[in-house]
């Protein structure tokens, strides 16, 4: 009976390395949560980061497909970050009963915001998080390639135009807007004050 006491006991004690990496995963998150309403200052971080990395590549003269490969990978991100949650596209062929599940087009339909299917926060903590790896891996000689970069160059150009090309398109065709700048936003009228009611009546 001692024994088995014993033995409950030791399996009731978490462990200590489980028990670190869950506290520092919470203190990660909690840093993140209240990084959340900060959008400038995170983009700001972000965009120091990418330039160090770039200096790096700079200063090195290597590490070019590490380089190409974080630049697709951040096109990717930002072409999901353009892109509505529910393409409208697929809603036509996926209509149901109600009627196609598409953004409106014309004044008098229903509004409906503009949901994208990469959030803002994602894009930033994605776009964050693969250019700290990619600095890290500048510091490993096994990932320096030899390549010649020009050629790199020309076929990441290539590839963003015609990606943006097609990302208009679409936007034209489905006539949304995946930015919130210079769109109508809905003013409320000032009331008049008990005091200026007497004003008026007094008039």
């Amino acid at each position: 009976m001692m024994e088995d006491a014993g033995e409950d006991v030791l399996r009731q004690r978490p462990n200590m390395v489980v028990t670190f990496f869950k506290r520092l995963g919470q203190t990660y998150q909690l840093m993140l949560d209240r990084w959340t309403p900060y959008t400038t200052s995170r983009w700001v971080a972000t965009v120091v980061l990418l330039c160090a990395f770039i200096g790096r590549i700079i200063i090195a003269q290597g590490w070019y497909i590490v380089t190409y490969a974080l630049a697709i990978y951040h096109l990717n991100l930002l072409l999901a970050f353009l892109t509505p949650k529910i393409d409208p596209a697929m809603a036509e062929l996926d209509a149901d009963e109600d009627g196609p599940d598409m953004l409106p087009t014309n004044q008098n339909e229903e509004f409906r915001p503009f949901i994208r299917r990469l959030p803002e926060f994602k894009f930033w903590y994605s776009a964050t998080k693969a250019t700290a790896i990619a600095f890290f891996c500048t510091f490993w000689e096994f990932f320096n390639i030899p390549v010649f970069w020009p050629i790199l160059v020309m076929y990441f150009i290539t590839l963003f135009c015609i990606t943006m090309k097609r990302q208009i398109k679409h936007m034209i065709r489905f006539r949304y807007i995946p930015f919130t700048w210079g769109k109508p936003k809905f003013q409320v009228e000032p009331s008049f004050a008990p005091a200026d009611q007497g004003k008026e009546e007094a008039k």
